[in-house]
């Protein structure tokens, strides 16, 4: 009898063991094989959000055929607790496992809606846009100068508890463009007493939390920067005719404001690099635009003949070398440039008329490239400068 008992215990643990097991092999499959969507959807972490209350939006809106089996997956993976707020588009046939990588995984959001401020060269602007589903690209909703009177859609945006800001700053925009941005964006609080040092913020994007303070903000933006330049330096080509990371970022600077053609900037770093190595001056417009405006706004206007001759320490028609300080916040592929710039033997640039420039050797070709320059400024009808002469 006991035996006969025994036997069907054992078959009986033996037939849960092995529908646990299929259990198992079931719920793996459907954690890792297609998901139910047909299409794509924005799905919303919301702050401090539950893996137990994201699993159940989850399921509401197909993106998951189970709860608790992504539920169970995210605790298996350890994830459940690396949720990371915000919104993010879940596309077709997504697997569970790749949905919880989308949700913990952080980084900008790739859906819904965002108040972006966006810190230009020459303006700065508060913008409202909205991913595109059907593009995966993010669409203006509304479009203003920080500081004007808001549009509807912008009050609206900010009163949603859930809207996520993005602070973003361009490559070459000043120091002072910068604080004067950010003390306008009324997303953003705190005092913010003075302009950062130039050169010392990094132009990338930042997200923020709405309240966040300015000071803190700049924090990040020169953080970041040091950070690079940290990473760089060391891997700089040798002999360069500067020997401090200071001086690297003017020239990196320099290079950020004489080209927007990213495959442009090894060559123009090379040709200030062969300048001030040969002893000649750099000349370069931009620097006495920044001697003038102090970064303080744009020129607006062409430079004046007598200005090109004034004497400035970011004059660097009348200056030796490099000017005292740098003249805009540069990129990290400008400092690279700056840092390890193409082996070329020009000395002489000008724009040509495509939005790059055309390089010479020598003082003829240069002037060659600078007469076809001044033709195309005729049959454009254009004013003004005519960009870096380096050598008129």
């Amino acid at each position: 009898m006991w035996k006969s008992v025994a036997s069907n215990a054992l078959t009986l643990f033996i037939v849960l063991l092995a529908a646990a097991a299929g259990l198992v092999a079931w719920g793996r499959s459907e954690f890792n094989g297609p998901g139910p969507l047909t299409e794509a959807v924005c799905i919303q972490v919301e702050r401090g959000a539950s893996v137990a209350s994201v699993s159940r939006n989850l399921e509401a809106r197909g993106a998951v055929s189970d709860a608790r089996i992504f539920r169970i997956g995210a605790d298996y993976a350890g994830k459940a607790r690396d949720l990371k707020f915000g919104s993010y588009m879940i596309p077709a046939g997504a697997s569970m496992d790749e949905v919880l990588t989308a949700l913990t995984q952080g980084g900008a959001s790739t859906c819904g809606q965002e108040i972006q401020l966006l810190i230009g060269v020459a303006a700065a602007q508060a913008i409202v846009r909205e991913m595109d589903p059907a593009s995966n690209r993010f669409i203006e909703v509304a479009k203003f100068a920080p500081g004007e009177a808001a549009p509807a859609e912008y009050t609206e945006a900010m009163a949603n508890p859930d809207m996520r800001y993005r602070v973003t700053l361009v490559e070459g925009a000043t120091s002072w463009a910068v604080a004067d941005a950010l003390r306008k964006a009324d997303f953003l609080s705190g005092e913010l007493r003075e302009v950062a040092p130039e050169g010392s913020l990094a132009p990338q994007s930042y997200d923020v939390e709405k309240g966040s303070d300015r000071a803190a903000l700049i924090g990040r933006m020169a953080s970041v920067q040091e950070q690079i330049m940290a990473e760089l330096w060391p891997g700089r080509a040798a002999d360069l005719p500067y020997d401090t990371p200071e001086q690297a970022m003017i020239m990196a600077s320099i290079i950020e404001k004489e080209t927007s053609v990213p495959e442009e900037r090894g060559l123009v770093a090379s040709v200030f690099v062969n300048r001030l190595r040969q002893g000649m001056r750099l000349q370069t417009d931009p620097t006495v635009i920044y001697g003038i405006t102090k970064g303080e706004g744009v020129l607006g206007r062409g430079l004046r003949a007598s200005e090109l001759r004034r004497s400035t320490p970011y004059n660097t028609y009348v200056i030796d070398g490099l000017p005292p300080g740098p003249i805009a916040n540069p990129g990290r592929a400008s400092i690279a440039a700056a840092l390890n710039p193409d082996t070329a033997d020009y000395v002489f640039f000008v724009a040509d008329g495509t939005g790059g420039h055309a390089f010479a050797r020598t003082l003829a070709e240069h002037n060659e490239n600078v007469a076809r320059w001044r033709a195309i400024e005729k049959e454009q009808g254009a004013s003004g400068s005519t960009g870096t002469q380096t050598g008129q």
